[in-house]
């Protein structure tokens, strides 16, 4: 395998009390390839790369002891996007917006 993601140093609870970050450690396997004719040589080793922050049960994050949400944020290309719809009742609706390059 490439990796391993270790056990998390604390609990949610206990990093929400001590204000730290819910995260286990990461090691990635790295190898290092030597392609000189004359001494080939091929060296493999476990690196520690960080803490990395773990998803809560109910999708947030613990980071220095505050829950925080990902919000994902759409940009729209500039231009004008139509629309059309057909409601309830049957009838096409159409409507268009304008996005604007600045403002």
């Amino acid at each position: 395998e490439g990796f391993s993601l270790g056990e998390p140093k604390y609990d949610i609870n206990e990093c929400k009390n001590r204000d730290a970050t819910y995260a286990a450690p990461l090691r990635v396997n790295i190898r290092l390839v030597n392609n000189d004719p004359e001494n080939m040589d091929i060296k493999e080793q476990e690196v520690f790369m960080g803490d990395f922050p773990l998803m809560t049960d109910t999708g947030t994050f613990i980071i220095n002891g505050a829950e925080r949400v990902i919000v994902s944020q759409l940009v729209r290309s500039p231009g004008v996007y139509y629309n059309k719809e057909i409601d309830t009742m049957g009838n096409r609706l159409y409507d268009s917006t304008v996005i604007p390059n600045r403002g």
